[in-house]
């Protein structure tokens, strides 16, 4: 029950019950109210401050998740990239170098445009910056393995046309030498036999009696079939594709035809002297991408191994040439 209060009223000189004006009634029910939300606030924020609600216990757990499978993820991707230019160094140095095929640069491998459209194109996404990270590394190395995949299935077409190359590329001698007895002069400075000055001599000197059989030495198409009377007289100039062009020089007399198609072994001409020569010998020339190169280091199909080192031998002594 209820206690009621009174005071002495010294007016009316008798007491009389004590009562609490409305207005402070009020103001006492907003204070306590006021009271309580500031109470009610910095318990709150207290709480928001220092205690973990279960939501986000769970979000901070899988934050944590996250990052160790980020690191997780990186160290994987770090294996792929190295597996990526492991992949693309073999590229370059064993397959494409095996079919004589120019190695790809790094710039075009990488596609600076497409790159840089993706990572614009990541940072414009509204994620977090691990999400950001990922995104670029993958993308990355998807445009590198997509390049990659692309030259695998070059090099595919490549072996698909090994016959055809292996054809294409000069393999024989162009005249009869069983006995190593015929090459008179090799690649290199030679002696001039007319001028008597050391020049480069960009072929191999074969001798042979007048009228010996001239032998197309892989197969292609004759490009020259001609006279030239400062030079190589009587001559015919084959085109094997994949960059292989080979001359014979000298000739008695021409059996090829301009145009025509030749297979590897088949007489194309006949040892001769005519044009620029001193004796009677077949002056050939192996040309790859327009540059003269040695033609001893293309007779590997019939010799063996110890004959082709006395071929080396003979090629590399120092006399003078015959044209």
């Amino acid at each position: 029950m209820k206690k009621i209060k009174y005071y002495y009223n010294t007016h009316t000189l008798r007491y009389e019950k004590l009562e609490t004006p409305l207005r402070v009634k009020l103001l006492r029910v907003f204070g306590f109210m006021a009271a309580s939300i500031v109470t009610a606030g910095i318990i709150v924020f207290i709480a928001f401050q220092y205690i973990e609600s279960p939501k986000e216990k769970l979000l901070s757990q899988e934050n944590s998740d996250l990052r160790n499978n980020y690191s997780l993820l990186q160290d994987r991707m770090l294996q792929l990239q190295q597996q990526v230019q492991k992949l693309e160094n073999r590229d370059n140095n064993v397959y494409r170098a095996i079919f004589e095929s120019s190695p790809i640069p790094d710039s075009a491998r990488l596609k600076e445009m497409e790159k840089s459209k993706e990572i614009q194109l990541v940072q414009a996404m509204g994620e977090t910056e691990l999400v950001k990270d990922v995104t670029t590394q993958l993308n990355f190395l998807t445009l590198r393995t997509a390049y990659q995949e692309k030259s695998f299935n070059e090099i595919d077409g490549m072996i698909r046309n090994k016959e055809k190359l292996l054809a294409a590329i000069p393999a024989i001698q162009p005249v009869s030498n069983k006995d190593l007895t015929r090459i008179a002069s090799g690649f290199g400075y030679r002696i001039d036999p007319v001028y008597k000055v050391t020049k480069f001599h960009a072929g191999l000197d074969f001798t042979a009696p007048q009228g010996t059989p001239i032998y197309a030495t892989a197969d292609g198409v004759v490009k020259e079939a001609n006279y030239n009377a400062g030079g190589f007289g009587n001559h015919v100039v084959i085109n094997h594709g994949y960059g292989y062009e080979t001359l014979y020089g000298h000739m008695v007399r021409i059996k090829a035809r301009l145009g025509q198609t030749v297979k590897r072994g088949e007489v194309i001409g006949y040892v001769g002297s005519t044009g620029k020569s001193t004796g009677p010998h077949c002056h050939y020339e192996v040309h790859k991408g327009g540059q003269p190169v040695d033609p001893v280091y293309f007779f590997y199909n019939d010799l063996t191994p110890e004959q082709y080192d006395r071929l080396l031998k003979l090629a590399a002594a120092g006399n003078q040439s015959f044209d």
